[in-house]
């Protein structure tokens, strides 16, 4: 479950309030590859995350302050929502072993992510 340790009193969970961190995929480059399954356990709702993107930010709304109003009036606060957000690692330029994320120009550049939603 994604909260039963987000308040740990590990450095990088204190920094950034919770979780923003880069996770690393182990697929071969450019295949479009299952990676992530989201489940809420009350409601069954289910998202499957595929990509063929090296990495992948998960970000657990650590900073949202109540300015976003949602649904039902509801204001989105800290932890509210998360993100899963899939790209190139940070700092890619500067990190030859890491997987280019150059783009030249004329050059083209395609990448696929399929969010699919569902209930178990």
């Amino acid at each position: 479950m994604i909260g039963t340790r987000i308040d740990d009193p590990h450095p990088q969970l204190q920094r950034g309030r919770g979780y923003d961190h880069n996770y690393v995929f182990d697929h071969a480059e450019g295949v479009l590859s299952h990676v992530v399954r989201v489940v809420e356990p009350q409601s069954g709702r289910v998202m499957d995350v595929h990509t063929d993107q090296p990495g992948m930010q998960f970000y657990s709304g650590n900073y949202l302050d109540g300015h976003i109003v949602g649904k039902g009036g509801v204001p989105y606060t800290a932890r509210y929502g998360l993100c899963l957000e899939t790209h190139h690692f940070p700092d890619t330029p500067n990190k030859p072993q890491f997987p280019s994320a150059v783009l030249r120009p004329g050059s083209e550049y395609r990448t696929r992510t399929i969010y699919a939603f569902g209930v178990v």
